[in-house]
């Protein structure tokens, strides 16, 4: 109870967006019924016993297409987050780390990418490779390289003159050492925090891409495919759409609520990094 007065933002997001983690977990193993099970005979039904949260324009179980859209918008995000730290991280340590031109060629580089929203990305790979999730996780993860690079540059470069760190220079410790040794283990707690932001913006994308055709395609389902299936029946059937656009926002919430509570929870200086990072 002491935990939740200090930090109640971490323990209210986190418990949103384990939940809906978990759903979409347990559709791994079982959903009420198969996401590819027509029946037309029953469509468009309200929320009721047997469908939870009623059915679509093909009679399949909404609960279940939330379920299973849910893990999809998760795994994809969560991919993404992956790319984008595995290699955004490096390069922004590479740049405190060394400085000169390395740096200059870090931030050109972070700038290149930035200059081509996801979207233009996703539409360059679908091009080339045709649409899917897969795809759009390499343009998420793409979008997301510049954004830790910045911030682990950032990071990095409002320790590197702690003494420390000079410490470990005299020590005869060279320039990757030191980022991997004293950089790095001081900055990852704003790592943590920037991949729950991005984790949220990622699903955001992620709904955004399959809503115009260009991430998860059928069989296969995520909750801005459900969007862009129900948006012609949205003046007939608003539930359809309300379902799944609700699901993002709720988990988008509490992915922001629970980044901030953790920023919070973590170091209250963060405040004072982010601050210079945007700087």
């Amino acid at each position: 109870m002491s935990f939740f007065k200090r930090h109640p933002n971490l323990v209210i997001g986190l418990a949103a967006t384990v939940l809906f983690a978990l759903l979409g977990l347990i559709s791994l193993v079982w959903t009420p019924y198969p996401i590819a099970q027509i029946d037309i005979g029953r469509r468009f039904l309200g929320p009721n016993a047997a469908h939870w949260l009623g059915t679509d324009n093909l009679g399949r179980d909404m609960a279940s297409l939330v379920m299973s859209g849910t893990l999809t918008s998760f795994v994809v995000a969560a991919l993404a987050v992956a790319i984008g730290a595995g290699l955004g991280v490096p390069l922004g340590l590479a740049a405190a780390a060394w400085g000169g031109p390395v740096e200059w060629l870090v931030l050109r580089f972070s700038d290149f990418l930035f200059a081509f929203p996801a979207i233009i990305v996703a539409i360059l790979v679908t091009a080339l490779f045709g649409p899917g999730a897969i795809n759009a996780v390499l343009a998420i993860g793409l979008f997301n390289i510049p954004v830790f690079a910045r911030v682990a540059r950032g990071g990095a470069l409002s320790i590197a003159t702690l003494d420390f760190v000079a410490a470990g220079r005299l020590a005869g410790l060279g320039p990757a050492a030191i980022a991997y040794r004293h950089l790095l283990p001081n900055i990852m707690s704003l790592i943590i925090v920037q991949g729950t932001i991005q984790l949220s913006l990622g699903i955001l994308a992620e709904a955004g891409l399959s809503y115009v055709g260009l991430g998860t395609q059928p069989p296969a389902t995520s909750l801005g495919l459900m969007l862009r299936d129900a948006q012609s029946m949205f003046l007939i059937h608003p539930w359809l759409t309300l379902v799944p656009g609700l699901c993002i926002v709720l988990i988008v919430i509490g992915l922001n609520i629970a980044g901030d509570g953790l920023r919070d929870a973590i170091d209250p200086r963060l405040r004072q990094v982010n601050a210079n990072v945007v700087a």
